[in-house]
């Protein structure tokens, strides 16, 4: 439950209309108030005869509740048809995975409810004026604070304006990403030491767990699927890892001890859908930032400008993870083994990093240049021997597709002096301070 509980306030956090959905709410039963308190005769006289409130008759006030209306509604049309100019550039350039970062920005979510809104009030304020053949009734304090959300709509138009113009920028786009990169390294990382997984011998006869469902795993309930496990006198290995495709009739699980009631707990404990989404992956994340680099890269595009400022955010990225913990997946009760869960290693997130620039950036001088950069950086910061022998290892990915695709000597020269400024810098073995400025654990 906890599981599916989480994966229902992820889906309500990132739906486009709940925003503009509360706004228009609040506008309606705005007026309502405001028409209440305009029919209790309680405003006092130093209000109701101030120049600054509304003082025309039901004539007039239809005609400008109508202008503010019919306005607002028609601006609303051009906002949204703004929003999807947008996010069409968006696909085109930078991935049609990157679009929800377009469709849960607050910015546009407030300017179109704040435009359906005062057009919302005004419908509601305008229905409830009369004329003398009706029986006279101008409701004057909800008309002046119409006036003032129209002039409020203005200025928000304007803001609406400056803020696309800026969100379809590619540099605030790679920051954007980088951000939600940096958050989801935040809740994964932690500073404790992790327990290792139990050796295979540990699995030896276990059970596999079918699971009839299919989509992507989102959300898991670790805590109340391990402690379902040290109940039952079992312990469960899951084979897929948040963000993997969980395949219809394939093995989910393995436990040690078959349990009645474990496909119940696994499904109960775990909430599938049909997109990937970042919560808890770390992965996904990173893969909408190097999809940003991938299509700058691209023969249609050519902008490596652009994959080297993503390579930019990568390298601070893994600066950051310096003096961090990756979660091993080990959950233990009383001591003993009973949840093993497959996470995101630190190779797993470097080559996913960089295998896609590299392969897509070969032949290009001033990428692997740039790759090779990056990566001295961060061997600078990091102080794990493993670690720095993962980042080696790409290095000399890198000058091998170099010295295979270069044509060009000087360049192919420069590639070389920079693999070995790296290896200089791995063997000085005086790491920078790990973890300054960096990551905290959640």
């Amino acid at each position: 439950m906890t599981a599916r509980l989480r994966k229902f306030l992820n889906q309500i956090g990132e739906m486009f209309w709940l925003v503009p959905g509360a706004m228009v709410l609040a506008a309606v039963l705005l007026a309502v108030a405001l028409l209440a308190l305009d029919r209790s005769g309680h405003l006092p006289p130093w209000l109701t005869q101030s120049n600054w409130l509304y003082n025309g008759g039901g004539t007039g006030a239809r005609t400008l509740l109508g202008a503010i209306a019919s306005s607002t509604i028609g601006v609303a049309g051009t906002v949204f048809s703004i929003t999807i100019a947008a996010l069409s550039l968006a696909a085109g350039q930078m991935g049609p995975r990157l679009l929800r970062n377009f469709t849960r920005d607050r910015g546009v979510q407030f300017t179109l409810g704040a435009f359906l809104g005062t057009f919302s009030y005004a419908l509601m304020v305008l229905r409830s004026v009369r004329t003398q053949e009706e029986g006279i009734f101008t409701p004057h304090l909800a008309l002046t604070v119409g006036v003032l959300l129209a002039f409020a709509c203005v200025a928000t138009l304007v803001y609406f304006v400056g803020h696309m113009a800026n969100r379809i920028n590619v540099d605030t786009v790679v920051e954007l990403v980088s951000d939600d990169v940096r958050a989801a390294m935040k809740a994964t990382v932690t500073t404790e030491v992790q327990a290792a997984p139990p050796a295979d011998a540990f699995w030896a006869g276990a059970a596999a767990i079918v699971d009839p469902r299919r989509g992507y795993l989102q959300q898991l309930d670790e805590s109340g699927l391990a402690d379902w496990a040290a109940s039952n006198g079992t312990a469960i290995r899951l084979l897929a890892r948040r963000g993997d495709y969980v395949f219809p009739g394939a093995p989910i699980a393995l436990t040690t001890v078959r349990v009645a009631g474990a496909e119940a707990a696994i499904r109960e404990a775990t909430a599938l859908a049909t997109t990937r989404g970042s919560a808890g992956d770390a992965e996904y994340a990173v893969r909408q930032l190097v999809e940003v680099a991938v299509r700058a890269l691209s023969a249609g595009i050519n902008d490596p400008h652009t994959a080297m400022s993503v390579l930019n955010r990568l390298g601070a990225t893994l600066c950051d993870l310096a003096g961090c913990h990756l979660p091993s997946g080990v959950t233990t009760r009383h001591g003993a083994v009973v949840l093993v869960v497959p996470n995101a290693t630190y190779q797993s997130l470097v080559d996913v990093m960089f295998h896609m620039i590299r392969q897509n950036a070969a032949g290009s001088t001033a990428v692997a240049i740039r790759m090779l950069d990056v990566l001295t950086a961060v061997i600078a910061c990091e102080s794990d021997a493993e670690r720095r022998r993962v980042l080696l290892r790409h290095a000399g990915l890198i000058r091998d597709d170099a010295q295979r695709e270069i044509g060009n000597q000087a360049d192919l020269a420069e590639v070389g002096r920079r693999h070995d400024a790296l290896v200089h810098a791995l063997a000085q073995g005086v790491p920078g301070q790990p973890g300054a400025g960096g990551l905290r654990a959640a």
